[in-house]
């Protein structure tokens, strides 16, 4: 009984699959798809800045990392 169960659990999944397949996804133009990459990258560029900017003591560091900061801030504004 148990393998019944287990059979039909594998059915269920692989039909929901198929659907999931067959249903119409938004198709991002070449455009769109290297701006959400470019905007992405930004993203993680900043979250490194973070967390450099976390653990660092020097003062001209610091305000070199709260620049490259502020800089990506503005060109994820510009690319949104």
């Amino acid at each position: 009984m148990a393998r019944g169960f287990e059979s039909k659990s594998v059915e269920a999944q692989q039909a929901e699959a198929s659907e999931q397949k067959q249903s119409p996804r938004s198709r991002l133009t070449p455009e769109q798809a290297a701006r959400q990459r470019q905007v992405e990258g930004l993203h993680l560029s900043k979250q490194r800045v973070l967390q450099q900017l976390a653990r660092a003591s020097d003062v001209r560091h610091r305000q070199m990392l709260e620049r490259a900061l502020a800089d990506l801030d503005r060109k994820i504004q510009e690319a949104k």
